[in-house]
């Protein structure tokens, strides 16, 4: 008992922590029982004072009103201990590794991500490892790094371990899209092609929306082609788009097969970020999305909310099923943070079993965590369902941090119809500068 206090003491200097109770999470084996229940009993004896601790996060728009339930939670739960400033802020998955590594020292403690963004993170200090912080977790929240990591699915941790050092929690496993629409004007078998979509989408004078100016998102009809993305040693991404895949298709045909469906008058390009509010709008028919639009198709669409996997497209004389990305949602520590330990406690609180339940509740979340993923409510969500019914066609996107502009730069030509479907030799032009623009290794 006295290593026990011993060792709260050394972390809340260490952390900037005080001791605080354990988690609801229970554990199976002898040992982990006998280190929780020895754990509670220690932050049983509450601090003569408590501690002023302040703290920034940062998650998605449409997440906020979620998030400060999850932090007001926090508060309550260690209340005895500390005395807490934290203060929310938006940042969206898809941008804040970016945001991040334009100032490490100042970005939020805590911050979601997507988990192609995990490499870049790691790379240029901005991550606290989870592993460092096993003793504060078994302390002070009764778990360990093995308890995160067996809760959730295999995948997830994979994606959020680098060189077998767990930086990150799982927060999701749906972070991929697939194809959300109006059955009351958009039948199931014209969500099949492209091609029909945009006809039932023009009778029905609405469109249909899909971002092209990211990387993540246009890169789906190649990978639907056969063609591919990696990461090379020194941290460029290898892009064969401009040859001819493994099934025989140039990616000119494929420039020209997206010029067609984006030149026509029914298909609405969508700023990257801005895909519920256009959802909320009324304009659109069907949408290219994940299940954190969920609430927002399901309250647009009404009776007629419906979700499948992606559409084929047209290819020269080919059907091609359009592939996707797969990946997930994580939850970093910023190594900058002036309370780490309270930090990850955060963070692990807003990933936990019964917050991942939260996030699948209130915003159809996919959850990482293995219990809540195989619960019925969650296998039997009509946006889950088309997730793991596009999964069958998904990549998992590993790729260098100069891959995106150059690609979001293409995607917008795409767009906009700044290239021509007749102009082969600009087309292969602009390919060119693309496969070139991502080869630039890393800084």
């Amino acid at each position: 008992m006295k290593k026990l206090v011993a060792l709260a003491m050394s972390l809340t200097m260490a952390f900037s922590l005080v001791a605080c109770g354990s988690s609801d999470t229970s554990n199976t084996s002898t040992d982990a029982a006998a280190t929780t229940a020895a754990s509670t009993e220690a932050a049983q004896t509450a601090p003569a004072e408590k501690q002023d601790v302040s703290l920034r996060i940062w998650g998605a728009e449409e997440d906020q009103t979620m998030l400060q339930g999850m932090i007001d939670s926090f508060k309550e739960h260690y209340a005895d201990y500390a005395n807490f400033d934290i203060q929310l802020g938006t940042e969206s998955e898809s941008t804040a590794k970016d945001t991040v590594l334009a100032d490490i020292e100042a970005a939020a403690d805590v911050y979601s991500f997507a988990s192609d963004q995990l490499i870049d993170l790691v790379n240029a200090g901005a991550l606290q490892s989870v592993d460092e912080m096993d003793a504060a977790l078994e302390a002070y929240a009764g778990k360990s790094v093995a308890d995160v990591k067996s809760a959730n699915a295999p995948g997830s941790v994979d994606a959020a371990t680098k060189d077998g050092t767990l930086y990150a929690f799982p927060m999701s496993a749906d972070n991929g899209y697939f194809l959300y629409y109006n059955s009351e004007l958009v039948t199931p078998e014209d969500a099949q092609t492209w091609d029909t979509l945009l006809a039932a989408a023009e009778k029905a004078g609405k469109k249909v929306g899909m971002t092209l100016a990211s990387g993540w998102y246009n890169a789906s009809f190649f990978y639907g082609a056969g063609f591919t993305t990696a990461l090379n040693d020194d941290g460029s991404t290898a892009l064969d788009w401009n040859g001819t895949s493994a099934d025989g298709v140039t990616g000119v045909q494929v420039v020209q097969a997206m010029l067609n469906i984006t030149g026509n008058s029914a298909f609405l390009p969508i700023a990257d970020g801005d895909v519920s509010n256009q959802i909320a709008s009324g304009d659109l028919c069907a949408v290219v999305s994940g299940t954190w639009d969920a609430t927002a198709a399901q309250t647009a669409f009404g009776d007629g909310y419906a979700a499948t996997k992606l559409p084929t497209y047209t290819c020269g004389d080919k059907q091609i099923q359009q592939g996707s990305v797969a990946g997930f949602k994580l939850v970093g520590v910023n190594k900058y943070s002036a309370n780490a330990g309270w930090a990850t406690l955060l963070a692990d609180w807003i990933t936990n079993e019964d917050n991942q339940a939260v996030r699948f509740a209130e915003r159809e979340i996919g959850p990482s965590n293995i219990k809540i993923a195989g619960s019925e409510e969650v296998s039997s969500n009509t946006a889950i369902a088309a997730l793991s019914e596009q999964s069958a066609y998904g990549v998992v996107q590993i790729v260098g941090g100069k891959y995106w502009d150059p690609t979001a730069t293409f995607g917008e030509k795409v767009a906009q119809g700044q290239l021509k479907a007749d102009d082969e030799a600009g087309i292969q032009a602009a390919l060119d500068e693309l496969v070139e623009g991502v080869s630039v290794p890393a800084e």
